[in-house]
């Protein structure tokens, strides 16, 4: 996609596909990517949805909080492991051995150590839970220390996919495990089990994938992969240093999405929890377009053996999420008291002004995954840790000097602020690294505020409490048209990006 007149190369590269060399491209890869996280939202939002009204706020906030304290442990179970082998993945691509054996490496690291996390959570469950003063914990928290051993075993082959430009794969992940979350989750829930149900669907959900992760792992890079035995020790060891640079951005990253919640819980009450994780998990959905333009740009900033850094991808990647994100600040912040109270009902009322305050983390967030999964691919994990050791610092002392005074709004507030450091020094972290211009990242997001701003207006004048069908749908044609001619005005939206979105199909036709 051209930006300021200039056609970007690289973009629509053909590659080989499916031949081992360097897997689909850019343009095909982000396409898969975009099917997988339309697919996660799909089935994130039919079980939240679901789960938010059969359980209200307290039994959903027992799931959130126990689903919380299992992510944390995520991060025991991880050690950066994930994340350093998609690199070395992505830096052999077009080696089907030496790929092969970076995964086995992987595999004899995470294997041993996220079966040792998982037990030891299941075994504190009764102590964790009587620490938060309900028992009704236990049972969650046991199912899903279950859910973290098949996650951790799918985050790790699912992200060596990705590395390897075969993001196709992963649509089979989304699916398998997805379908079978949902349905056993609704099943169960509906009998009468309660959060303890929702969990264990979430348990089954993950297995599965783990399972068809480890099949289509052998598919692809051949059963030395899942070699558990011998070699590999100087891979092994190099694997380990990079995680070791990576662990404590992955920590900040854990502390981000879960220590609003556990905050709440501690100070508030599991009820609380649910007001707002429910809120937060919709947030999440909307992230889910970032997330697929990032795993299909970031891993070709690599400097693999082969290609070099493809900085006009990541320039188009950016300009894209940015236009995006803004789109949604205008609703989330005008009607976010009618969204809350359409999707979750009114005994969530109070999430709608947490989802107002949400918004700004909402808009970087979206950005999060390009810079900060670039930065990983940059080789520039160590330069990451000040910057997210400082925001999640700040999100923790918000949360702290807040929360008890107004409530679950004080930890939408720390997350937006934390964000607000967090993002920003990424792109500046990015752009550095490159010597890619400064105009091309400031300049997309002063013009897309701008059209925020009148879409924000429009809105408005349909008014900001229980909206009529017929608001909700002159609010979104009008609203959609304000952003769009204004982009057009400020020069963000031209002709040429028209011809390039519609150029997309038959890239994808081709292979691109």
């Amino acid at each position: 996609m051209p930006h300021g007149g200039r056609t970007v190369e690289g973009v629509g590269e053909q590659e080989p596909v499916g031949d081992g060399r360097s897997g689909d491209g850019i343009v095909r890869n982000t396409s898969f990517a975009f099917a997988v996280q339309i697919t996660v939202a799909a089935f994130s939002a039919a079980l939240t949805l679901f789960l938010v009204r059969q359980l209200g706020p307290a039994g959903y906030g027992v799931f959130a909080l126990a689903v919380a304290i299992g992510i944390m442990c995520t991060l025991l179970a991880e050690l950066g492991i994930s994340p350093a082998a998609a690199r070395f993945v992505a830096e052999h691509r077009g080696d089907r051995n030496a790929m092969a054996g970076v995964v086995a490496s992987a595999l004899r690291l995470k294997l041993p150590l996220s079966a040792l996390v998982a037990a030891l959570l299941f075994l504190a469950a009764g102590p964790i839970a009587a620490g938060f003063e309900n028992d009704s914990l236990t049972w969650p928290i046991r199912l899903i220390a279950v859910a973290l051993f098949g996650q951790s075993l799918a985050a790790l082959l699912g992200g060596t996919f990705v590395a390897q430009g075969r993001v196709a794969l992963n649509l089979r992940l989304v699916l398998a495990g997805g379908a079978v979350e949902l349905g056993t989750s609704v099943a169960l829930v509906l009998l009468g089990a309660g959060a303890t149900g929702a969990a264990f669907g979430r348990a089954a959900g993950w297995s599965v994938a783990a399972a068809l992760a480890l099949v289509l792992t052998i598919r692809s890079f051949g059963r030395r992969a899942v070699a558990l035995r011998g070699g590999g020790a100087t891979r092994t060891r190099e694997i380990a240093r990079y995680a070791g640079a990576i662990v404590i951005v992955d920590a900040a990253v854990v502390l981000f999405d879960q220590i609003d919640a556990l905050l709440i819980g501690a100070i508030l009450g599991a009820s609380s929890v649910g007001l707002f994780q429910a809120p937060m998990r919709l947030t999440t959905l909307l992230l889910y377009p970032g997330y697929a333009i990032a795993n299909g740009v970031a891993p070709r900033l690599s400097h693999g053996l082969r290609e070099r850094a493809n900085e006009g991808a990541l320039r188009v990647a950016y300009r894209v999420i940015v236009l995006f994100q803004a789109a949604l600040l205008a609703p989330i912040v005008v009607w976010g008291g009618p969204i809350a109270e359409l999707l979750f009902g009114e005994a969530f009322a109070e999430s709608g002004d947490v989802l107002r305050w949400l918004a700004p983390f909402v808009f970087l967030s979206g950005l999060a995954p390009l810079v900060s999964l670039g930065a990983n691919y940059l080789g520039l994990a160590r330069r990451r840790a000040p910057i997210a050791i400082a925001a999640v610092a700040l999100n923790i002392v918000v949360d702290l000097v807040l929360i008890p005074r107004i409530g679950v709004i004080g930890a939408a507030i720390g997350t937006s602020l934390a964000y607000a450091i967090y993002v920003p020094a990424h792109v500046w972290l990015c752009w550095r690294e490159l010597g890619l211009a400064w105009r091309d990242a400031t300049v997309p997001v002063v013009r897309a505020l701008a059209a925020a701003t009148a879409m924000a207006a429009v809105l408005l004048l349909l008014g900001t409490e229980a909206l009529e069908l017929w608001e909700w749908i002159v609010g979104a044609v009008a609203g959609t048209a304000a952003y769009v001619a204004t982009l057009a005005m400020t020069g963000e939206l031209t002709r040429v990006d028209l011809r390039a979105a519609r150029n997309l199909i038959p890239s994808l036709k081709n292979g691109q």
